[in-house]
């Protein structure tokens, strides 16, 4: 099978096309043929050596994907072969995504909704999870709250926006000018300007901020919340202070770290049927054409998410 490899941390252009041997599925797992592969700001940290999480190269990138299931375990219910799937498998172990086939446990997939385009389920998998872990499980938010989601134009952010309507809450985003139509699409009902006004003067009595944005927005955060109110930050490696800070505050802090889950897909899916929430793709590219992928991210002006297609 064709696989996007690298042997060495670096820029983009570590990033190569190798023939390698298919996968071999365990006691568990699904084998699935990768339609899509979306991009997450993780891989490139990943690829650049900052975030070292699968070990020395060579390493494959990537943990998204949605595809159609070519082998399963003899009695597995939850899907036949021909199923489409989506899924986050095995994160943060290699899930080796950016390949033309990926064996993944049953428990960490879930049946690709029928709206969507393969580019646009894989593209839900990890962004979704990370918002609904984030603002359900974490911040346990309540209909009729008010959320600020912080970098709602993104892949993670325009998802959190949807994730929050969709369970009933008061949204308030920021998000660049040129975003604006975009996050008021996805269902936010007040956008800031990050960059012409402080969202600290504009913002008050917040229940939950989630930030995907990172540097000191969740200290600053802080201001804008009600007593009992919490930050919850997906960037969390720089925030050890911030527990005892808001706990000063009368406040809560937490991070999230995104956890394979076929029952949070599930959830993300049953949405996506009722027309509550839908990814969206601004670029896709072959597969060959990873290293441009990786390029296009990080120009930091993507609306949404990036997705590699191979089928």
């Amino acid at each position: 099978m064709q696989s996007l490899i690298q042997h060495s941390f670096g820029g983009p252009d570590v990033l190569v096309l190798e023939e390698r041997p298919r996968p071999v599925r365990n006691f568990g797992d699904v084998l699935v043929r990768v339609h899509a592969a979306s991009v997450n700001p993780i891989d490139l940290y990943v690829r650049a050596g900052v975030m070292p999480i699968l070990g020395p190269a060579p390493v494959v990138p990537g943990w998204d994907i949605s595809g159609v299931v070519e082998e399963i375990e003899l009695g597995t219910t939850t899907f036949k072969v021909g199923d489409e799937v989506f899924g986050m498998p095995l994160f943060p172990r290699a899930a080796n995504a950016y390949a033309e086939y990926v064996v993944a446990p049953a428990g960490q997939l879930w049946h690709k909704p029928a709206q969507l385009s393969h580019a646009q389920a894989a593209s839900l998998a990890l962004a979704g999870l990370t918002s609904l872990q984030a603002l359900r499980d974490i911040a346990r938010l309540q209909a009729s709250q008010r959320v600020l989601v912080h970098g709602a134009g993104g892949g993670v952010g325009h998802l959190a926006v949807q994730v929050a309507k969709a369970m009933g809450a008061h949204v308030i985003a920021t998000a660049s000018a040129s975003k604006h139509a975009f996050v008021r699409g996805c269902g936010a009902d007040e956008v800031i300007d990050y960059t012409a006004v402080d969202f600290t003067e504009q913002v008050r009595d917040v229940d939950v901020v989630f930030d995907v944005v990172g540097g000191d927005c969740a200290e600053r955060s802080l201001q804008v919340l009600r007593p009992g109110g919490i930050v919850v930050t997906a960037l969390g490696l720089s925030h050890g202070h911030m527990p005892a800070m808001a706990a000063a505050a009368g406040k809560r802090f937490s991070s999230v770290a995104v956890q394979p889950d076929g029952a949070g897909l599930r959830q993300l899916a049953e949405w996506v049927a009722a027309g509550r929430l839908t990814p969206h793709v601004c670029q896709t590219f072959p597969l060959a054409e990873g290293a441009r992928a990786h390029r296009a991210l990080e120009a930091g002006s993507m609306l949404g998410k990036a997705a590699l297609i191979l089928v």
